[in-house]
C-alpha cells in the first residue's frame, strides 16, 4: 500500500484494503488480549504484594471482561467458511400483507443498518422497490466489513412481526412477515457458477433515486430474474445500465452460491437427524410488540423482552448464540460425523 502507484488500479486497491481490514480484525484483537493479560498480571502481582483489596477486586472485574471478550473472539473463529470473511449482499423481501409487510421490511432494514453501524461496517442500499404506501417490497444492501457475510448469514430466514397496526384505523393486531437473505461477495476468480443466458429474464426500469440534479432520467436500472429458481435481483445505483447489469449479475451469482450452501446445510441437518429449521426460507425469529414485548429466535431459543433494543440493532446475542450452536454441531477432531 505504500507504493506510489497503489491507487492506480482502484478495484485492485480496494480489494487489498478489504483484505487488510480482515487481517487486522484477527491480529489486532489478539495483540490487545495479550496486552490486557500482561497488564492484569502485573497489577495482580502489585495488589497481592500490598494486600490491596480494592485493586484485587478491580483486577477480578477486568479479568471477567477479558474472558468475555475472548469468548466472543473464539466464536468468530467458527466463521471458517471459504467466504465467511467476505463482504455481503443483504436482501430483505416483504411477505404477504401489503403495506404492513412493506413497513416491516423497512423496520428490518433500519435494524440491520444500526447493527452495521455498531460494528463499524459500511453499507449502501443498491436496489429497492418501495411499497405502495410505506416501506419496501424489497431492498438490497451492499455490506462491507470484516466477516460481514459470516455474521449476517446467521440471520437468514423468515422474520415475523406481531403488533398493533399503525395503518389500521380500528387499531387491530396484525402479523407481518419478511424474509432475510444473505449472500457473500466475491470476485470473478473466486468461484465458478455457470449461468445460462436462456435462464434469465432481464428487465430495465427507471430507478427511483433522489430528485434534483441526481435524478435518473433514463431506464438504466436493471432487474434480472433467474427462471429456474425464481430468484430476482436488481441494481439501480450505478451510472449506466451496463454497470447495473454487471452488479446485478454479481448479486445473482452470490445468491445462487448462498442457496447451494443453505441446501447443503439442510442435507447435513437431515443426516444428523435434526429438524431442518436452518433450511432456506423457514421461519427464523418472532418479534411480538403487542400485547406484550418479546423477541424469540426459533433456531437457538434465545429470547428477550427488550424488543426495542433488538429493533435498534442489538443483534449480537442472537448471532453469538447461533455461532455457539454451530460450534456444538461441528464434529470434533478424531470423532466420526
Amino acid at each position: 500500500m505504500s507504493r506510489p502507484d497503489f491507487w492506480a488500479d482502484q478495484e485492485k486497491a480496494q480489494k487489498t484494503v478489504r483484505e487488510l481490514k480482515r487481517l487486522k480484525a484477527i491480529v489486532e484483537p489478539l495483540e490487545d488480549f495479550a496486552r490486557r493479560a500482561s497488564d492484569l498480571d502485573e497489577l495482580l502481582t502489585l495488589a497481592t504484594e500490598e494486600d490491596d483489596e480494592e485493586t484485587l477486586q478491580e483486577v477480578a472485574s477486568d479479568l471477567e471482561r477479558l474472558v468475555r471478550d475472548l469468548e466472543g473472539f473464539q466464536l468468530r473463529a467458527t466463521l471458517s467458511g471459504p467466504y465467511d470473511g467476505n463482504d455481503a449482499f443483504l436482501t430483505i423481501q416483504a411477505g404477504a400483507g401489503g403495506t404492513e409487510a412493506c413497513d416491516w421490511a423497512a423496520m428490518l432494514l433500519r435494524m440491520y443498518l444500526r447493527w452495521i453501524e455498531r460494528r463499524g461496517f459500511e453499507a449502501d442500499v443498491i436496489a429497492s422497490v418501495p411499497g405502495d404506501e410505506a416501506g419496501y417490497k424489497s431492498v438490497t444492501v451492499d455490506v462491507r466489513g470484516p466477516y460481514a457475510y459470516g455474521y449476517l448469514s446467521c440471520e437468514v430466514g423468515v422474520h415475523r412481526l406481531v403488533r398493533i397496526s399503525p395503518f389500521d384505523a380500528a387499531a387491530r393486531r396484525h402479523t407481518s412477515f419478511a424474509s432475510v437473505d444473505v449472500a457473500p461477495q466475491f470476485g470473478e476468480e473466486d468461484i465458478e457458477i455457470e449461468i445460462d443466458e436462456k435462464d434469465l429474464r432481464v428487465d430495465t426500469f427507471r430507478s427511483s433515486g433522489p430528485g434534483g440534479q441526481h435524478v435518473n432520467v433514463t431506464d438504466s436500472a436493471v432487474r434480472i430474474t433467474h427462471l429456474p429458481t425464481g430468484i430476482v435481483v436488481s441494481c439501480q445505483n450505478q451510472r449506466s445500465q451496463h454497470q447495473n447489469r454487471a452488479v446485478a449479475m454479481q448479486i445473482l451469482k452470490a445468491r445462487l452460491y448462498a442457496r447451494k450452501l443453505h441446501e447443503r446445510e439442510a442435507e447435513l441437518a437431515a443426516l444428523r437427524g435434526e429438524k431442518t429449521e436452518i433450511a432456506f426460507g423457514n421461519q427464523r425469529r418472532s418479534y411480538v410488540l403487542q400485547p406484550y414485548t418479546l423477541v424469540k429466535d426459533l433456531v437457538t431459543g434465545v429470547e428477550t423482552a427488550n424488543a426495542a433494543a433488538v429493533l435498534d440493532g442489538d443483534l449480537d446475542p442472537f448471532i453469538e448464540a447461533y455461532l455457539r450452536r454451530k460450534l456444538s454441531l461441528e464434529p470434533r477432531a478424531g470423532t466420526s460425523s
